[in-house]
């Protein structure tokens, strides 16, 4: 720890010069302003996921899960106001599956609802709350959510992992509306990639699993579920495989990867980010990596053969990616380890899509907080105006949701 902070700023003194306008890199190099989103009480304050920003569209207000036992199981979702601080309980008495997800909150209809689910008197269920009038609408029972996009009404469901009975397919549903629409189905997958299907699952009947939409909605990736157990706060409760993607607008596969990261949507709704500063074409899934993420054996080799003058572009593990809405920006959390940390201290690390450089914008002892079966990841993201960046930390006795500002 005492050469920590040394390591920590090596990556900001040996970014490659340039002026603002070229180099994205250049606001988030000084006066970065890091604190809790709302530091008052004794409770964890939890964002949900890298897939969905916690910051309402209009930048207004900030919407997180709270709950003060001591696994995080048991909470409720809020939102606070950015600039006033007073906040507003959407909705109560909500089990989670874990500390990690919480309660899949996430803004929709352009900031007027918050879509959550959880469960309620052994009932696994999905609402919507209307911000303004907190009215809660019940959408589905016996499903889940998965991730919609914040300027829209439309949200994917699919079943419970561990138990998912009969319905095994994806839905939509509008949550305007009402209207519910299964858009992929088992079948379907099974026909599409038989050998992979039978190879993995063989006689078995698995579900989808995590829906996530593309941002303009024509899209849709997910992973597929084997459940072993009916427990959902455990390991073992499924077994996951795969990342399949879907084109809803074309009504077919696109492609389909063995093996699921931790991937997210970038802007143009076509490419995936995945771990390691990995991008995937999601039209045919060919892979490029980011051309400043080689390890850092390869680049000490090359600066000591003369060939390179660069600082090393130090590798991650642990990763959740996401890119920022003008799509020239990465953000990840990262185990410590290839800054000279303890594999319990973490960071959010901020990198160009170019690999021209690399910040550390923060770091902390990740290894306490909601004392969940599955612990709660920082899962950085950035605001829809790329100038603030949300993620959590379990470094005392809460979970607490905290944002990097920029001026």
């Amino acid at each position: 720890m005492k050469t920590l902070l040394t390591l920590c700023l090596l990556p900001l003194t040996n970014l490659v010069a340039a002026d603002a306008a070229a180099d994205p890199l250049a606001p988030w190099r000084s006066d970065v302003h890091i604190h809790a989103v709302s530091p008052e009480k004794p409770r964890h304050t939890i964002h949900s996921y890298f897939n969905t920003c916690p910051e309402s569209p209009d930048g207004k207000f900030v919407l997180f899960y709270a709950s003060t036992t001591k696994d995080g199981h048991h909470g409720e979702v809020v939102i606070r106001e950015r600039n006033t601080g007073e906040e507003k309980v959407l909705a109560t008495n909500i089990n989670a599956e874990d500390a990690h997800r919480v309660a899949c909150q996430q803004w929709v209809s352009n900031g007027k609802r918050v879509v959550f689910h959880g469960e309620r008197e052994e009932q696994w269920f999905v609402a919507c709350v209307d911000v303004e009038t907190m009215q809660e609408r019940l959408l589905a029972r016996g499903q889940l959510a998965g991730w919609g996009q914040p300027n829209a009404n439309i949200v994917p469901l699919y079943s419970p992992h561990w138990r998912p009975g009969e319905h095994r397919d994806l839905d939509l549903i509008n949550v305007v509306t009402g209207e519910k629409q299964t858009v992929v189905t088992v079948a379907a997958l099974k026909a599409a990639y038989p050998d992979w299907f039978a190879k993995t699952f063989a006689d078995q009947r698995p579900s989808i699993f995590f829906p996530i939409l593309s941002p303009d909605l024509q899209r849709v990736f997910f992973k597929m579920a084997l459940a072993t157990g009916e427990d959902p706060r455990s390991k073992s409760a499924s077994a996951r495989q795969g990342l399949i993607c879907y084109s809803l607008a074309e009504g077919k596969f696109l492609y389909m990867n063995s093996k699921w990261g931790h991937p997210s949507w970038q802007p143009d709704s076509r490419h995936i980010t995945e771990m390691h500063f990995t991008t995937y074409d999601s039209n045919n899934g060919s892979m490029t990596q980011n051309p400043g993420m080689a390890t850092k054996a390869s680049k000490a080799k090359a600066a000591s053969e003369g060939t390179s003058s660069e600082a090393p572009v130090r590798d991650v593990s642990g990763d959740h990616p996401s890119v920022s809405p003008d799509g020239r920006l990465v953000v990840t959390d990262t185990i410590m380890t290839s800054f000279g940390g303890e594999r319990n201290e973490w960071g959010v690390v901020l990198t160009d899509v170019k690999g021209t450089g690399q910040i550390l914008l923060h770091h902390f002892d990740n290894s306490h907080g909601a004392k969940s079966w599955r612990v709660s990841h920082p899962h950085p993201v950035f605001s829809a105006d790329g100038r603030r960046i949300y993620f959590n930390v379990s470094e005392g006795e809460f979970t607490r949701l905290f944002v990097a500002e920029i001026k």
